[in-house]
């Protein structure tokens, strides 16, 4: 008799890539991506069944601020995000409504609407794209990013030098 060995299809080997480049993915941050960074010119995209079409969203905000997300930041309303059942934390993806598009990164998992929706927007991800309710939506997934504590908060404003320093004498 002859054993099967059983093999790894392409979703998993190019999971197992998309993991890979995401742990060697420059950190910074970018105002279209809600804080984040872009992946590298020419990183593999993760392989699921939403990553790109028209799908089914929700959003969600208020009753969840203070608590940590599954892919462990903390929900505020400046908080920038997205939820998804099957793509890895950092994953960014590309939302658009009516014309209105936002990159931002998977920060969380779910939704856990009983609705068939695919995706769940953090409240300030769905103001600014205009969602205010349970919508139809384009998505792409355009890269990844490390998964840090503080993925798609708002980036930190710059620092001022200390008042000490600016208010010192001038040669004259």
């Amino acid at each position: 008799m002859a054993m099967r060995i059983p093999f790894l299809n392409r979703s998993t080997i190019l999971a197992v890539l998309v993991a890979s480049a995401a742990a060697l993915a420059p950190a910074g941050a970018a105002a279209e991506t809600g804080g984040v960074a872009s992946a590298p010119v020419g990183a593999p995209a993760p392989a699921s069944a939403a990553v790109k079409g028209v799908a089914l969203a929700t959003w969600f905000g208020p009753g969840f601020y203070g608590q940590t997300t599954a892919c462990g930041q903390t929900l505020t309303p400046a908080v920038v995000g997205v939820a998804n059942r099957t793509l890895p934390c950092g994953t960014l993806v590309k939302l658009s409504l009516r014309g209105r598009g936002i990159v931002l990164p998977v920060i969380d998992r779910g939704p856990y609407a009983h609705n068939g929706a695919q995706w769940d927007l953090t409240s300030e991800a769905a103001r600014q794209i205009g969602m205010t309710d349970t919508a139809r939506i384009r998505t792409k997934v355009v890269g990844s990013v490390p998964n840090t504590p503080t993925l798609g908060s708002p980036p930190e404003p710059p620092t001022t030098p200390a008042a000490s320093a600016a208010g010192g004498a001038s040669a004259g």
